[in-house]
């Protein structure tokens, strides 16, 4: 099969130019190839250019046709034997083909020298190691040793070689095969999956960052329940995320039974997916929403189960997980905490008994991340009776619009309180003590429970007031 009509850019033209100028064989390989083939060109952002040889030298002699039209700047990296160019708002990567070896308890390969088949065979899935040749002799071929093409077309993932051996060399191919099959909706063939379900605990001699790496892409997925229900199914999850599959499981005790929260959980996931495209760190909050029932979780006779103040020890578990993890500490690690704390804050506040206090104080304590725990919210409903989410869904937007005309009138969500330290501190000629932290905690909660009004003059003769009690007097 000719390719041509997928090396419609110029730098193609180009790497065939410098590659016949110092005799060597070039490819375009790997994502561009099977991006082009299942039309999904949006994808491919970068270009990997294989040559057999001197991936450097190509580079390089690349650089010299193209800066005669403006100047650009090649990245060198010696030790990979590669080298990187971006032309044409696009990243090309230029390396040299090769053949791997592996210690058993390294994912890190023993690089050598190689043919194209050699560095065919060392990839992952066989629909990444489809090449288009750049040479003049047979321009836009398609090299496909190992039915890559068929593989595409059936939409199946396959190793080129034994799986058992693929995902024992380097255990995050096991990553990428779940992160491939949730991306491209691609099945895992049976042999390759049962591959990972023997091999998972190789997992343990790759790095916390690369598995990671893999885990957010998955998560950041149209529809990230595919590939987080494959890595339960593989056993990888288990490992990664315990907590998670803590919320396996559904038990019943005189006829009360609860919900599967583990499920109940991909549902939450895949729910807040549709309203955030990129909100990373909102989807780990619905990831982990629920991880404290296991822990909170009662029976009572005559009501049934009981998960209460789940959200509060799912919360303090959180800094547990991020640090295993590696993940981001900080604000990141704040705000899912909080996400988490109060997920079920806004539940408790619907209906017209609840009082406008309440209320502000939720807005005081959630501030500016106040829509994002409203989706979070939303997104919570998983009942598959539609009267019912109707239902629910109408109660949270009724909170909302109440939210919305309060935070209108009172200004709570970037909330600063109106008398400051150094206001106290003139008024009543004292230095900095604990009878301030006093005042200002009561002028706040005055504020939120609507006792005054967000101003100055109230907040000022409310001040006073509690100063005097406290044994102080107005100069």
């Amino acid at each position: 099969m000719n390719l041509s009509s997928a090396l419609h850019k110029k730098i193609f033209e180009i790497v065939s130019l410098s590659s016949k100028k110092i005799k060597q064989e070039s490819y375009v390989i790997g994502g561009y190839v099977r991006d082009f083939l299942i039309g999904n060109m949006e994808e491919s952002k970068d270009l990997d250019i294989l040559t057999i040889g001197d991936g450097i030298k190509l580079a390089k002699e690349v650089l010299n046709y193209i800066r005669t039209s403006s100047p650009k700047k090649i990245k060198i990296f010696k030790r990979f034997g590669t080298a990187m160019l971006v032309y044409d708002n696009q990243k090309i990567e230029f390396v040299g083909s090769r053949k791997e070896s592996y210690h058993f308890y390294s994912r890190k390969p023993i690089i050598e020298s190689g043919s194209l088949q050699d560095d065919q065979n060392r990839r992952d899935f066989t629909i990444n190691t489809l090449a288009i040749s750049l040479n003049r002799e047979n321009y836009g071929e398609l090299i496909d040793p190992f039915g890559g093409l068929l593989d595409l077309k059936k939409k199946i993932l396959r190793t080129p070689l034994n799986s058992d051996i693929t995902y024992s060399d380097d255990p995050l191919r096991m990553m990428r095969a779940i992160r491939f099959s949730t991306k491209l909706r691609f099945f895992i063939e049976e042999k390759s999956f049962k591959s990972i379900q023997k091999n998972k605990n190789r997992i343990n001699i790759v790095s916390t960052e690369r598995i990671i790496e893999e885990f957010n892409k998955i998560l950041l997925d149209k529809k990230p329940s595919l590939g987080l229900l494959l890595l339960y199914k593989s056993g990888l999850l288990s490992i990664i995320l315990p907590e998670l599959t803590c919320l396996i499981g559904i038990e019943e005790k005189n006829g009360y039974k609860h919900k599967d929260n583990f499920y109940h959980t991909l549902e939450v996931v895949d729910n807040i997916s549709k309203e955030t495209k990129n909100s990373l760190w909102l989807r780990w909050a619905a990831l982990l929403h629920d991880i404290g029932k296991p822990l909170t979780k009662k029976f009572y006779p005559k009501i049934g189960w009981s998960f209460h103040a789940h959200e509060f020890v799912g919360s303090k578990m959180v800094t547990n997980i991020f640090q295993r993890l590696k993940l981001p500490k900080g604000v990141i690690m704040k705000y899912v905490k909080k996400m988490i704390r109060h997920s079920y804050r806004p539940v408790a506040l619907i209906g017209n008994d609840i009082s406008n206090s309440a209320i502000r104080r939720l807005l005081f304590d959630i501030g500016k991340d106040l829509e994002d725990l409203m989706k979070l919210c939303i997104a919570d409903i998983t009942t598959h009776d539609m009267d019912k989410k109707n239902e629910y869904k109408k109660n949270i937007y009724l909170l909302m619009e109440r939210m919305k005309k309060l935070e209108e009138i009172d200004c709570i969500q970037n909330w600063k309180s109106p008398i400051s330290g150094n206001d106290i501190m003139k008024a009543f000629h004292i230095d900095p003590c604990k009878k301030i932290g006093i005042i200002k905690k009561f002028i706040k909660d005055s504020i939120l429970e609507g006792k005054i009004s967000n101003e100055f003059s109230s907040a000022y003769f409310i001040m006073l007031k509690k100063g005097e009690e406290l044994g102080l007097k107005k100069k």
